[in-house]
């Protein structure tokens, strides 16, 4: 069954483009999107297994250069 996840990015100034040029290139992130009001990026995850989502959030988006602080939603 395909899991699914949210990523509400807050990321410093100026740093949104390049955020969401990286998150865009990763395999398992179906979608990354600047967004107004408290976060500025929001990525959806879309894997086959729920554990590759963790792998995701922690590997591939906490990683980028430019994030401050991540929140993740997984649906449900």
């Amino acid at each position: 069954m395909q899991s699914r996840a949210y990523v509400l990015i807050e990321a410093e100034a100026g740093q949104v483009g390049p955020i969401l040029e990286r998150l865009r290139s990763v395999a398992g992130i179906a979608r990354a999107d600047a967004v107004t009001g408290p976060y500025d990026v929001i990525a959806t995850l879309e894997t086959d297994e729920s554990r590759e989502i963790g792998r995701l959030g922690m590997n591939e988006s906490h990683g980028v250069a430019g994030i401050k602080r991540t929140v993740t939603c997984l649906a449900i």
